[in-house]
């Protein structure tokens, strides 16, 4: 079998889910991270240094200028995910963007419209779909293993203690529904797709991000709980309810390396270890595709982007959320 050319990858933001991400790239045979920026050079010169990274750049339209750099994965607050998609796409790049895709559905518009008038190839980083137990999941759930679904519950919770930093600043979209409540609305909408109806409230931050949300979406034969915080610990399991039996997700769910099918008292155990924590799936998607010349997943597409933050935007209309840097909110 003759030997794919790697795939150069450069990343943008350097903080903790950076580091997760270029630990899983390595593992993957055909990658090569080149370059990686920060907003300083001290910082990118320490993480090129700590990845044997070729090129370190203080700034991110140095490394988006890079002609040998083939896709970009942006992994900076939630504010800039736009201007620094479109940038990128717009200098030739593939991008891989971490969720939440935008902040609200008109930015995602934009970067899907991008996307399509450049032809390179663009997804949300919601590993949680590539995942093997969620694949088998799904799989058995349009089997009919547990019959029709009814119910979902999912929450995506901890305590962060003092607030304090990205995760609470309201001009960078911080809180807990961008940051984790996101994952269990994900959950809902791959299995039952989008809700009739949204059914939502919070609490907030001084700073005006949410400290915790509550949401319900109702469908017409089924509902789904879900709920996010950074002010209370869960055990972070996913049950998803059909009217012959329930599979679970066991904990972390949106991580798991396992999941438990429960029909008539009796529960069976699937282990499914991921490869490294689990980007390596989403990796290997983004270099199908790219190798493909499609300019989008037929896993996790533009549109079902486009269908989930559409449903973050209901869930923030319900609870009064507002970040100062949007123009628009659809």
């Amino acid at each position: 079998m003759a030997k794919f050319k790697k795939i150069k990858w450069g990343v943008i933001g350097l903080g903790n889910i950076a580091h997760q991400f270029v630990k899983d790239l390595a593992l993957v045979p055909d990658a090569e991270l080149i370059a990686v920026g920060s907003r300083t050079t001290d910082k990118a010169l320490k993480f090129a240094n700590q990845y044997n990274v070729k090129n370190a750049y203080g700034s991110y339209d140095e490394l988006v200028a890079d002609p040998d750099v083939d896709i970009v994965y942006i992994a900076t607050p939630h504010d800039s995910h736009v201007d620094l998609t479109i940038k990128s796409l717009e200098q030739n790049k593939h991008v891989l963007c971490e969720k939440p895709i935008a902040l609200n559905y008109s930015q995602a518009m934009q970067m899907v419209k991008t996307s399509k008038s450049t032809k390179k190839f663009f997804m949300e980083a919601f590993w949680t779909r590539f995942n093997p137990s969620l694949q088998e999941v799904l799989l058995k759930i349009k089997n009919g293993e547990i019959g029709e679904v009814k119910y979902i519950n999912a929450d995506f919770a901890f305590n962060i203690g003092t607030p304090q930093g990205r995760m609470i600043d309201i001009k960078t979209g911080g809180g807990s529904l961008l940051d984790m409540g996101v994952y269990p609305l994900f959950l809902a909408y791959v299995v039952l797709g989008s809700p009739d109806k949204v059914l939502a409230s919070a609490n907030f931050f001084e700073s005006g991000a949410d400290k915790q949300t509550s949401m319900i979406l109702q469908y017409d034969n089924a509902q789904a709980v879900l709920h996010s915080s950074f002010v209370s610990p869960s055990d972070m399991v996913a049950t998803i309810s059909g009217a012959e039996g329930r599979i679970r997700l066991n904990a972390i769910w949106h991580e798991t390396q396992s999941y438990a099918v429960i029909k008539n008292n009796h529960k069976v155990e699937y282990p499914f270890p991921t490869i490294g924590k689990g980007f390596t799936y989403e990796i290997k998607e983004c270099h199908q595709c790219i190798r493909g010349q499609k300019i989008e997943s037929n896993i996790w597409s533009h549109q079902n982007s486009l269908d989930l933050i559409k449903i973050v935007d209901e869930v923030r209309k319900q609870t009064g959320l507002e970040f100062p840097l949007e123009k628009t909110l659809n």
